[in-house]
């Protein structure tokens, strides 16, 4: 089945009624392309028939819609080569006892699913867009008999497979189209060679933090920037211990079993950021997804006692996605933090290989739930992985739809041989230019560069986009 979930703004629920029609209308005029000139409605039956009203007709897509909020959800479901014996054996497809289901290829049509869904994506932008149109496909191999579905995202299929961390891994890879990559033993370009300064200023910060046993993501995810950012009196402190609960292809992160949370950690990390007299806190955490509410509450906590600790501090959290659960985000949503910061990580083609426990969808879903609470909205994603440039710019266009206000670029470095490969070493200039277009998009601050990290120049950002909103303000009265 090729299955399309055509998202659009709707009026009303009269507008649902005229969606579900254009639904079936582009299907229709999908079959009548390919060749089945009967494809047509068939009254009191929503969905997409073959010679409707006759004695031989049949149903060859299921259509099923819903409205939320004046925006569309599902869509339709096109029968291409489905195996349709267990819609005549065993279930009644859409609840429709006495008229038969078909495909194209019972249809004597003899199409590949790449081709199908190039007139769908084509006609589609033509009812709905005036014909623009940006493809940034998500497909994998089909496990079972190995058929290339990334063809249609790629224009070509997988080549010689990666050998990297595991098979499993590899295979993510090469089904994203990604098929090559550099040796670790790479050496890296000049720009990509932080200068590390062990000063006073550090070694007192990592007394501080060693002294309240605390962990801090810079050390535990081998941050280029360690030096920098704790000469500067700055740190990300990562609450919830230190072990993650999903094992992402880029990350450092321990992902043994994760010990219970350590119900005096708020009240540690706070003493920490009162004592080296921070104005912008960074918190961040490890997945737990052993947690009913992913750990939120905890998070939630840990800002509630720096406020009540160092009152003017600002506190940024950087969280993960707690499974999209609407109530756990709202634990922490209710704390207010003054910066809440999610990452993407990559582009949509590259998510199930580089976090497979993650999602694009979700992680987007996270963004725009934080963006309709009234929060400052923050994050990040990193370059080299294979993605293309055309990508980079969809996402950025994507994420400043959602008015994202902040977003940080950085090339992506390879902890270890058991992680994902790096594809290639992005240049500075690149990195300039995609600052120029995400900001040109609306994105109040991106900070791009080759060693960018979700913290790096956090305070400068948050300074940078309240700048930005006065000026906004401003320009509006």
């Amino acid at each position: 089945q090729l299955v399309g979930y055509p998202i659009l703004n709707v009026e009303n629920s009269l507008g649902a009624s005229d969606h579900v029609c254009g639904v079936e209308g582009l299907v229709i005029d999908v079959l009548h392309e390919l060749g089945l000139a009967t494809a047509g409605r068939l009254d009191g039956f929503a969905g997409v028939w073959l010679d409707p009203g006759t004695p031989r007709e049949r149903k060859i897509c299921a259509i099923g819609v819903r409205l939320r909020r004046g925006r569309t959800m599902h869509g339709f479901a096109l029968n291409v080569t489905t195996d349709l014996t267990y819609m005549r054996e065993h279930i009644v497809p859409c609840g429709i006892g006495d008229k038969p289901v078909t495909s194209l290829a019972e249809e004597g049509v003899d199409v590949s699913m790449r081709h199908v869904a190039e007139i769908v994506a084509r006609l589609a932008a033509e009812r709905w867009a005036d014909g623009a149109i940006e493809r940034q496909d998500v497909a994998w191999t089909h496990a079972a008999d190995g058929r290339d579905l990334t063809a249609f995202s790629r224009g070509e299929g997988p080549g010689e497979q990666v050998k990297l961390v595991s098979s499993r891994a590899a295979a993510r890879l090469e089904a994203a189209g990604v098929t090559d990559g550099l040796s670790i033993e790479t050496r890296k370009p000049d720009w990509l060679r932080p200068k590390v300064d062990l000063g006073p200023e550090v070694m007192e910060l990592k007394k501080t933090i060693r002294s309240l046993d605390l962990v801090t993501v810079c050390e535990d995810a081998g941050c280029p920037n360690l030096s920098d950012c704790w000469s500067d009196g700055t740190a990300t402190f990562m609450v919830l211990g230190e072990r993650c609960t999903r094992a992402c292809g880029f990350c450092l992160v321990d992902t043994r079993k994760p010990l219970g949370p350590a119900a005096d950690e708020p009240e540690r990390v706070a003493e920490a950021i009162d004592r080296m007299e921070l104005d912008h806190a960074v918190l961040t955490m490890v997945a737990r997804d052993d947690l009913a509410d992913g750990g939120m509450a905890h998070v939630a906590a840990c800002v509630d006692a720096i406020r009540f600790r160092r009152p003017r501090a600002r506190i940024e959290t950087l969280i993960s996605d707690a499974k999209g659960d609407d109530a756990s985000l709202d634990l922490l949503f209710a704390s207010r933090p003054d910066v809440m910061n999610h990452n993407v990580e990559t582009v949509a083609r590259l998510q199930r290989a580089v976090r497979p426990s993650a999602g694009y969808a979700r992680s987007l879903g996270v963004l725009a739930r934080a963006k309709a609470a009234g929060l400052v909205t923050k994050t990040g994603f990193m370059a080299g992985l294979g993605e293309t440039d055309e990508e980079i710019v969809g996402l950025l266009g994507d994420l400043a739809d959602l008015g994202v206000d902040i977003v940080t670029i950085g090339q992506y470095l390879r902890p270890t041989s058991h992680h994902l490969p790096v594809v290639r070493y992005a240049e500075p200039a690149e990195f300039d230019r995609w600052k120029r277009i995400g900001e040109s998009f609306g994105i109040g601050h991106v900070e791009a560069s080759p060693l960018t990290r979700s913290s790096y120049h956090a305070k400068q950002a948050s300074d940078a986009v309240s700048g930005h909103r006065v000026a906004v303000a401003l320009s509006s009265r």
